[in-house]
């Protein structure tokens, strides 16, 4: 059953990530977790932000490198089964705009993290620790590879 893109690709997930309205999507919603933090009265705007941050990096990790397989029924038989969706994004081709732009945003993050917190050494660490899970499994030289066979299902 093919899924009812208007691209007719066989694996949506390839090419769903290149939209500007999901760009558009995802900055806003990375706004609207900032501003509900900021929102609660005992965080104050360097916790706020580094909370905005480490949110963000642990969702992403979740979402674009664990989560493997396809949500639509597809007709790869299997193909992407084993792939994780940064794996299938773009169908693996690296530094396309989709790709960088999703490397961007965790880098964009730290550095308003990181001058918000007024370069302070326990939310330094934190940001810091959250950039490189986000940035690290984004490398050309990772991809597909699993540590420790974590993930190799």
């Amino acid at each position: 059953m093919q899924t009812g893109t208007s691209n007719q690709v066989s694996n949506p997930n390839t090419v769903v990530w290149n939209s500007p309205g999901i760009w558009v999507t995802y900055v806003l919603v990375i706004g609207l977790v900032h501003m509900v933090l900021l929102s609660i009265p005992w965080f104050s705007t360097s916790v706020s932000w580094t909370l905005t941050n480490v949110l963000h990096g642990i969702s992403m990790y979740f979402f674009l490198h664990t989560i493997k397989g396809t949500p639509f029924e597809t007709c790869d038989q299997g193909k992407y089964r084993y792939f994780t969706h940064w794996e299938q994004m773009d169908s693996g081709q690296q530094f396309t705009a989709a790709r960088k732009f999703f490397m961007t945003v965790p880098v964009v993050m730290y550095i308003l993290a990181s001058f918000y917190s007024l370069y302070d050494h326990y939310h330094f660490l934190v940001n810091t620790v959250v950039l490189l899970i986000c940035l690290l499994p984004k490398l050309p030289q990772l991809h597909g590879v699993r540590f420790f066979g974590i993930n190799k299902y």
